[in-house]
């Protein structure tokens, strides 16, 4: 099996500043400089917990490149790019970026899209692209919560238009909705959105079971909003009920996974208590249906998760299960969080998922 693996160093070079977490640092307010939470840190150790483990020794390297104009025109306005271009704002006042910012967003996106191809093409069996700034809040107008362009949107959208792939379906595993993805395909049949996220956290009126997509698409939206405090065995139950169910379904000729970490047990940004061997779990779910559906060919596009201690070991988990390894990396942090209480799946958080499991049927077949 050959496991694609898209890195840059200029990622870890996308600047943020010096932001008091989510706000811009401003002593009259009592907000001490310090750095924004979408920093290179958790991505960076990625790489090199990757590296020093000897993993990167069982993946095959794939070059990122930047997107281009017509690739982000297919999904962003015209009146988007030119403002990133020329290093105003995002368009939402909360996702910040230094000189260059928008060569780096190219690259990530290009990143994601050289992912994809690969996998398409059968230069490799799946893929794994470690891009940063993230991808999945920005919509077709604006970016949005750290999102300059739409990275997996771009992926998409490029796959569609030149390698013949009609059907696609994006799985949202991120603690955040995924939000700017559902938005840019929600009148399309042919793609797919599920998001399995914390609900009402991110954005906090967004991603209710109702957004079922509109039009000849309605149907291709599937959320399943859980509550905080869920673990892995809730994600497990999810996937085995919701979101594995919905993949068959719809049969995709092609599945992109936005794999965010912040649903992590330790993450700033949200209250889950997902771990290494539950991410682990999560993919082994969705490699294998992609296995049995469309031929194995899967990629998951790195997207949030803001703790770089304990990131690192959920993401390496994730591509070791891409690369079939069957001699893992232990968890050092497995005593701590793997037995914590309510790590089952509870009475609440089944109720949830039962009510997701009515969305099924309105999958377009």
């Amino acid at each position: 099996m050959a496991t694609g693996y898209v890195y840059h160093e200029l990622y870890g070079w996308h600047d943020t500043g010096t932001h008091a977490g989510l706000l811009p640092a401003d002593p009259r307010r009592g907000l001490q400089p310090h750095r924004h939470f979408e920093n290179a840190e958790a991505k960076r150790r990625v790489h090199e917990l990757v590296v020093v483990s000897g993993l990167i020794d069982r993946l095959t390297r794939l070059r990122p490149r930047p997107a281009s104009d017509e690739e982000i025109l297919r999904v962003h306005t015209a009146a988007h790019l030119a403002r990133l271009a020329s290093g105003s704002d995002a368009g939402d006042g909360g996702s910040p970026f230094g000189p260059g910012g928008l060569d780096i967003a190219r690259l990530a996106a290009g990143g994601v899209i050289a992912a994809a191809e690969s996998v398409v093409d059968g230069e490799v069996d799946n893929a794994y692209a470690l891009v940063r700034p993230p991808g999945h809040h920005a919509l077709p107008d604006t970016g949005m919560g750290f999102c300059l362009l739409a990275n997996i949107a771009i992926a998409v959208a490029a796959v569609r238009a030149t390698r013949g792939v009609r059907r696609v379906a994006v799985v949202d595993i991120d603690v955040h909705h995924g939000n700017g993805t559902q938005a840019v395909f929600a009148a399309d049949p042919d793609v797919l959105t599920v998001s399995v996220h914390q609900e009402r956290v991110f954005p906090p009126d967004s991603g209710h079971r109702t957004e079922r997509g509109e039009g000849a698409g309605f149907g291709s939206a599937v959320n399943v909003p859980l509550p905080p405090g869920t673990g892995n065995g809730g994600y497990a139950a999810a996937m085995a009920r919701v979101v594995v169910p919905a993949l068959e379904r719809f049969a995709p000729d092609l599945v992109i996974v936005a794999a965010g970490y912040d649903a992590g047990a330790t993450d700033p940004l949200a209250r889950m208590m997902v771990t290494a061997s539950g991410f682990r779990a999560i993919a082994s779910s969705l490699i294998e249906a992609a296995g049995r559906l469309c031929a194995g060919r899967i990629v998951f596009a790195h997207e949030g998760g803001y703790d770089p201690v304990y990131v690192p070991f959920c993401a390496h988990a994730v591509i070791e299960a891409l690369a079939g390894v069957t001699d893992p990396l232990p968890d050092p942090f497995s005593p701590n969080f793997d037995f914590l209480a309510g790590q089952d799946l509870q009475p609440h958080q089944e109720e949830a998922i039962a009510a997701a499991e009515a969305l099924l049927a309105d999958i377009p077949g």
